[in-house]
C-alpha cells in the first residue's frame, strides 16, 4: 500500500465545519484520506512510505473547474472583438473554423489545457465539446478527473440530430466500462436555439436511463429566451421545465438571464446547478450578471467555471473566484456580498455537488479520494493575514500552486510535471497549432 503524510502545513479542509487546521497534517493510504488532523494527534512519519514537511504551504481540495471546453484552447487569443456568449459572435469566432478541425488536433490541445489545470490546482473539470472520444483518450494521459459531456450541435439538421445521439450513446456506453476518471455526460450545447425540442426529449430520456448529467450553455446569449418567447411564451427555463428536463441531473452554463420564476424552476429541480463563469461573462460583453446570490439563497448549487480560453484566456480557478466575488458584489451593490470562504466552496465542494461527485472530492475528509493540492503562502502576496481565505482569493493566484495529487498519485511535483513534461506538451501542441490554422486559412482561401 502506497502511503504519504503531509505535516506542518495551513490545512483548508472545505469541510461540513470550514475547518482551518494550523500546524495541520493529511495522510492518504492507496489514493484515500487516511487522516487529518493538528500537530497534536500527527501520527509517526515512519508509518508512511514518505513523509513530507509542508510548512510554509497552504493544502487543500483541489479546485473543481466547472464548465470549460479544453480543445478551444486552439481558440486563445482569436476572439478578441467577439462576444462569444451570442451566437453571431460564436458562429464568426469559433463556428467557422471549427468545422477545419480534425481528431489529431484535438489530443494535443487537450493535453496541454490539463497540463495549465493542474500547474494551477485544477483536479477535475466539467467538459463539453465535440470529439469527445478524444478528449477523454487526453484526458487520461493526463491522470485528471473529469466529466466529459458529449457535446451535440444539431443546428435544425434532424438527420445530423440522430446520428449525434447515436455517437453520444455509443460515447456512454464505452466510457461506463473503460474504468478510469472520465465520467461521460449528454452534452446539449444549448437549448432550442441549436438542439430542437425533440432532441431535447431524447437526451433527457437517455441521460435517464443512462444516469448521467446533462451539461448544456443556458441563458447565455439573448436568442434563447426569444426564440421561446416567441415560439411558447416562455422563457427557455420555463419551456425545459415544461418538457420534463429538469427531472434528469441538469448542470446548465452561464445563466445570465434567469428571472425570478427561472430560479425558482432550478430550486425545485431534483439536481440542477448552475457553472458560473464571471471572467467570459464580463468578457462577453453581455449586461447580464448571473444571479448567484439569489440562486444561492433559493438553494441551488452553484459551482465555478473558467468556460474556454477563447472567452476567458485563462484556467487560473482563484482569479475566477476573485472575479465571482468582484462581480456579485458589482452586481448586487454589497460589498463582499459572497465571502471568499463561500468562494472558495463554490470552486471546490459545489463543484463537485454539481456533478455528483460530493462524496468522492471537494474536500479534506477521511474516505474520501486524495484529490489535494499545496499553495505556496511565501510567495508574494501572501504576508501575514487573520482570513487565509480572504488571501487565497484577492491575493492568491495558480501559479502560486507548487503540488498536485489526484486519487494520490502526485501529478504535480513542486512546479514539475510527473507523467509528462510540460516542454515536450507545449512543443507537441504548438505543431498541432500550425498545422490547423493552416487548414483554417487554406479552407478560407478556397472558399
Amino acid at each position: 500500500m502506497a502511503s504519504t503524510l503531509i505535516f506542518g502545513a495551513t490545512l483548508l479542509t472545505v469541510d461540513s465545519e470550514d475547518r482551518v487546521l494550523d500546524d495541520g497534517w493529511i495522510s492518504f493510504v492507496d489514493g484515500r484520506i487516511s487522516g487529518v488532523g493538528t500537530a497534536s494527534s500527527r501520527p509517526a512519519s515512519a508509518e508512511f512510505d514518505e513523509a513530507l514537511d509542508f510548512n510554509g504551504k497552504l493544502v487543500m481540495p483541489g479546485f473543481v473547474n466547472a464548465h470549460t471546453h479544453a480543445a478551444m484552447v486552439l481558440f486563445r487569443g482569436r476572439a478578441e472583438g467577439q462576444s462569444l456568449l451570442t451566437m453571431e459572435g460564436w458562429r464568426n469566432a469559433i463556428r467557422e473554423p471549427e468545422l477545419a478541425m480534425l481528431p489529431e488536433d484535438v489530443g494535443p490541445a487537450v493535453d496541454l489545457s490539463c497540463a495549465e489545470m493542474l500547474l494551477s490546482g485544477t483536479t477535475t473539470f466539467c467538459e463539453q465539446y465535440f470529439f469527445a472520444e478524444d478528449i477523454a483518450d487526453a484526458i487520461g494521459r493526463s491522470g485528471m478527473r473529469a466529466v466529459v459531456a458529449y457535446g451535440v450541435v444539431q443546428l435544425g439538421d434532424e438527420q445530423k440530430g440522430r446520428e449525434e445521439m447515436a455517437k453520444a450513446i455509443a460515447f456512454l456506453e464505452r466510457q461506463r466500462t473503460a474504468g478510469g476518471r472520465v465520467i461521460p455526460w449528454l452534452g446539449p450545447h444549448a437549448p432550442y436555439v441549436d438542439n430542437s425540442e425533440d432532441l431535447l426529449r431524447e437526451e433527457t430520456a437517455v441521460a435517464t436511463r443512462y444516469g448521467v448529467g446533462l451539461h448544456l450553455h443556458m441563458a447565455a446569449g439573448p436568442e434563447d429566451n426569444e426564440e421561446t418567447m416567441a415560439r411558447y411564451g416562455l422563457t427557455a427555463t420555463a419551456a425545459l421545465e415544461r418538457d420534463g428536463f429538469f427531472q434528469a441531473r441538469v448542470h446548465a452554463a452561464h445563466c445570465l438571464d434567469l428571472s425570478d420564476d427561472d430560479i425558482a424552476i432550478f430550486a425545485r429541480a431534483p439536481q440542477a446547478s448552475v457553472a458560473h463563469c464571471a471572467s467570459a461573462s464580463l468578457r462577453s460583453g453581455r449586461k447580464g450578471i448571473c444571479p448567484v446570490r439569489a440562486l444561492r439563497e433559493a438553494g441551488v448549487v452553484v459551482a465555478i467555471g473558467t468556460d474556454n480560453v477563447a472567452a476567458n484566456n485563462s484556467y487560473d480557478m482563484i482569479a475566477e473566484m476573485r472575479v465571482a466575488g468582484l462581480l456579485a458584489g458589482h452586481r448586487e451593490g454589497v460589498a463582499q456580498v459572497i465571502s471568499s470562504r463561500d468562494l472558495i466552496r463554490m470552486a471546490t465542494i459545489e463543484g463537485a455537488r454539481a456533478l455528483g461527485l460530493e462524496d468522492e472530492i471537494g474536500s479534506l475528509e477521511p474516505g474520501k479520494a486524495a484529490d489535494i493540492i499545496a499553495i505556496d503562502l511565501d510567495a508574494p502576496g501572501y504576508s501575514d493575514c487573520p482570513d487565509i481565505a480572504a488571501l487565497l482569493v484577492y491575493s492568491g493566484s495558480g501559479r502560486d500552486v507548487r503540488d498536485v495529487w489526484i486519487g494520490g498519485e502526485r501529478l504535480l511535483s513542486d512546479r514539475r510535471l510527473t507523467r509528462r513534461a510540460y516542454a515536450e506538451i507545449r512543443a507537441d501542441y504548438r505543431r498541432g497549432y500550425r498545422a490547423f490554422w493552416n487548414r483554417v486559412d487554406a479552407r478560407r482561401a478556397a472558399a
